[in-house]
C-alpha cells in the first residue's frame, strides 16, 4: 500500500538531508507519494513569508510530513517557522530519543533517553512584548496596578502561560508513550518551587494524572538538578516530561550525550497531524558542500515509517544506520570520518536494503 506525505526540505543543508532520507525510505520498499512543499528562506521574497499556506494545506491533506531544518530569518518579525507549524497543526507533542549507537565516541555507552516535551505553551507561546511598545507600556501600567511591581522602562517581556489542559493532554501523552514502549519510569522536569503558578500547575496536574498509570513509576526534580543528573548519572533515566523551553534545552543536552545533533531525531505529535524532523539546525555554514550528516534526518524518517504502520521498515533503517556506525568505514567529518552526505546516504541504503531482505 503506498502513502501520503509532505516533504518539506527546508533550506540550508535541509534539501540535502532531505533527499538522503527519501532515498533510504526508497531502500525499504515501502512505497511512499511525496508532496514535496518548499519553505523557509528560499520562498520569502516570492511569497512573503517563509511559511505559506499550501505548507499547511498539503500536511492537512496527507496527515504527516518529513521536514527539514528551516531557518528563522533574525530581526525580520517572522516567527519560528517551528513554533507556527506546531502552533498552527496543534503538534502539542514532541517526542525525541537519545540513543547510545555503535562505535560513536562518547562518555557513556548505554544512554537510552526519550524526550517528551510540551510544544505549545509555555515561554515559547509567542506572547510577547517588545521593548517600548505601546503594547508593554499598557503591561506595565497593569502588572503595577495588580501587584504594585515596576517592569522596567525598557525591557522586553516573554509571558509564560502553562495550563492544566495543556499540561494534561501532555502527561497523558508521555504516559501512554511509556506504556506502549515498556517504559519504566517518567521523570517530570520543572521549576515549580519558583514558578509556582505556571511550572507549579505543570507539576502538580503531572502528578495527578500519573495516579492513572500505577505502573509506571513517577518521580519529579528540577530542572537544574535533572541537568546535573543527566551529565553524571543519565543511565538512571528512562522517559523525561518537560515544558516547552526546559524540553528545548535538554533534549540538545541528550543529544550530547548520544555524539551530537547529527544523531538526534525527532517528532511533532497531535491528535490528528504528525512531523517529523531532524533536532539540529539548518547549518547555513556548509549548505551545498556535500558535509551535512544525514543520519538524524533519516532516523527521522524511520521514526515516521513506524507512525505509518510500517514497522519493519523502521527497524530495517535503525538497523541499517547501526550497521553503517558499527563497521566504521563511512562516516562523515562531524562523526570524525571524511565521507560526505551521499556516501553516508548510499552506506546507509544499502545496508538498510540487505536488513529488510533479511527480516
Amino acid at each position: 500500500m503506498a502513502h501520503r506525505a509532505t516533504l518539506v526540505p527546508g533550506d540550508g543543508i535541509g534539501p540535502e538531508v532531505a533527499e538522503a532520507a527519501r532515498r533510504v525510505v526508497e531502500a525499504t520498499g515501502v512505497e511512499v507519494l511525496w508532496d514535496v512543499q518548499e519553505a523557509g528562506a528560499a520562498v520569502i521574497e516570492s511569497e512573503g513569508t517563509p511559511l505559506p499556506d499550501r505548507v499547511l494545506r498539503s500536511i492537512e491533506a496527507t496527515r504527516t510530513a518529513l521536514k527539514g531544518p528551516i531557518t528563522t530569518p533574525i530581526g525580520t518579525g517572522f516567527r519560528s517557522v517551528n513554533v507556527a507549524l506546531r502552533q498552527e497543526l496543534d503538534l502539542f507533542a514532541a517526542v525525541r530519543p537519545a540513543l547510545s549507537l555503535p562505535g560513536i565516541p562518547s562518555r557513556f555507552s548505554d544512554i537510552d533517553l526519550v524526550v517528551v516535551r510540551e510544544n505549545t505553551e509555555d515561554l515559547y507561546a509567542g506572547i510577547e512584548f517588545m521593548v517600548a511598545s505601546n503594547q508593554l507600556s499598557a503591561l506595565r501600567a497593569l502588572v503595577r496596578d495588580l501587584l504594585g511591581v515596576e517592569i522596567p522602562w525598557d525591557a522586553g517581556v516573554t509571558v509564560k502561560p502553562i495550563s492544566v489542559s495543556g499540561t494534561r493532554r501532555i502527561v497523558r501523552f508521555a504516559f501512554d508513550y511509556a506504556r506502549r514502549n515498556g517504559r519504566r519510569t517518567v521523570t517530570v522536569g520543572h521549576k515549580a518551587n519558583i514558578m509556582k503558578f505556571s511550572d507549579g500547575v505543570f507539576l502538580f496536574t503531572a502528578a495527578t494524572e500519573a495516579s492513572s498509570y500505577p505502573d509506571i513509576e513517577f518521580e519529579e526534580c528540577q530542572i537544574d538538578e535533572l541537568a546535573y543528573r543527566l551529565v553524571a548519572e543519565p543511565e538512571t533515566k528512562d522517559v523525561l516530561l518537560l515544558p516547552n523551553l526546559y524540553g528545548d534545552i535538554l533534549s540538545d543536552l541528550c543529544a550530547g550525550l548520544v555524539g551530537g545533533l547529527g544523531l538526534a531525531p525527532g517528532a511533532n505529535l497531535g491528535w490528528e497531524y504528525a512531523v517529523f524532523e531532524p533536532v539540529h539546525g539548518s547549518a547555513p555554514d556548509i549548505a551545498g558542500k556535500g558535509l551535512a550528516n544525514p543520519t538524524a534526518m533519516i532516523l527521522s524518517a524511520a521514526m515516521m515509517l513506524d507512525h505509518l504502520g510500517e514497522g519493519g521498515a523502521g527497524r530495517a533503517v535503525r538497523v541499517g544506520v547501526r550497521t553503517v556506525l558499527a563497521e566504521g568505514e563511512v562516516r562523515t567529518h562531524d562523526l570524525g570520518g571524511s565521507s560526505g552526505t551521499v556516501e553516508m546516504t548510499e552506506a546507509v541504503a544499502t545496508a538498510t536494503k540487505a536488513a529488510r531482505n533479511n527480516s
